[in-house]
């Protein structure tokens, strides 16, 4: 067996070649081979030398790159405008609760009956707040609460939703009851408080035309997918999402006004569905913080659970820089345990307000 070995010298020249090619830009009109067995044919027909055999090489692994981007983003943005559009069956099905609602006497029966409604204040319950405009997804939210609590007759639901959904949201739970709890439906017009002298997010929403086109506006338009990973590109379009200016979105900063005679609430978002009993929640000794909620800087998953500060906060910005820590831990929203009456000696929705002036100026 004979063993052939490659002079040193040889290597150190090739090293020396590839760290030209790097540096250097790729000749234009560089014609490149289909495949790799073309290329090592080419190489013998045409006695490239070493520095257009890997000048080939790179431009080839470049050009596959770019199309294995391309072919990921793509994949995203499709998936994206799958999960963000509204399926032709459950748009008929929220317009023809609408009609329901106008038609059907019982569609429109007072949530819950007038003998319930001192249970919406009283804190031996356990209150539920969900803020949302899909029906079906609030429904699924409901149910699954109840089928996996061990005390069902305790629990509350206090469903907000919009003025375009509210019909159709009444109608649903008032036709469709669920055994043993009570459930109360609320769209954001009913409440006297949520006006734009409270609430600064309403006038954002409605007036500011930058704040609304980068939520609304073409999402690839200026982007520069060739410096984007699929995995950034992903995280920027779920972050510009149009439902983060919805005031649904926002309503949670607003809670202890929503309901002052409540102490507790758990907040859960409509895309979550409970598989364990959650009454213990209402145990948990805050010990005087706002907020409970699970971090999602810590786990096995390196997907979900690595998001800190940095994530989701321009840092280059010398007021987000000067008061926030980049390595703090950011926390999972879709379900929050607030301590109201904590919350109600603080300033948070005044800091809130703040940072919200803040952003819309500068965008």
């Amino acid at each position: 067996m004979v063993i052939m070995m490659v002079p040193q010298k040889l290597v150190r020249d090739f090293y020396k070649i590839f760290n030209q090619v790097i540096t250097e830009e790729i000749p234009d009109g560089l014609k490149l081979p289909d495949s790799f067995s073309q290329l090592v044919a080419e190489l013998k027909n045409n006695q490239y030398d070493a520095k257009t055999f890997a000048f080939s090489l790179r431009a080839m692994m470049e050009k596959l790159e770019k199309e294995i981007r391309e072919s990921k983003v793509s994949e995203l943005m499709n998936r994206h405008f799958a999960a963000s559009s509204i399926p032709k069956g459950i748009h008929c099905f929220s317009l023809r609760l609408t009609d329901e609602y106008s038609s059907n006497a019982y569609a429109r029966r007072q949530l819950p009956s007038p003998e319930l409604l001192p249970v919406l204040s009283n804190n031996s319950y356990h209150h539920f707040v969900l803020s949302t405009d899909n029906i079906l997804a609030a429904s699924v939210v409901v149910t699954s609460v109840v089928r996996s609590s061990l005390e069902p007759e305790k629990v509350v639901f206090h469903v907000i939703t919009d003025k375009k959904t509210y019909a159709g949201m009444h109608s649903w739970f008032a036709l469709n009851p669920v055994a043993s709890i009570i459930v109360e439906v609320k769209g954001i017009h009913q409440f006297d408080w949520l006006t734009r002298e409270n609430v600064p997010v309403l006038e954002a929403i409605e007036s500011h035309h930058d704040f609304r086109n980068y939520y609304h506006g073409n999402h690839i338009a200026g982007a520069n997918l060739s410096n984007t990973t699929p995995r950034s590109f992903a995280s920027k379009l779920q972050a510009r999402s149009p439902k983060y200016i919805s005031l649904l979105n926002h309503l949670r900063i607003y809670l202890p006004e929503l309901f002052p005679d409540l102490d507790k609430v758990v907040f859960l978002d409509d895309d979550v569905v409970v598989q364990r009993d959650l009454s213990p929640l209402w145990e948990i000794d805050l010990q005087g913080k706002v907020n409970g909620a699970i971090e999602t800087c810590k786990g096995e998953d390196e997907w979900v659970m690595s998001k800190y500060f940095k994530n989701y906060f321009n840092f280059s910005h010398p007021l987000i820089a000067k008061h926030l820590d980049p390595d703090e831990c950011a926390w999972a929203y879709g379900m929050n345990i607030f301590d109201l009456r904590a919350w109600r000696k603080t300033n948070i929705r005044e800091t809130y307000h703040f940072w919200l002036k803040e952003v819309t100026y500068h965008l």
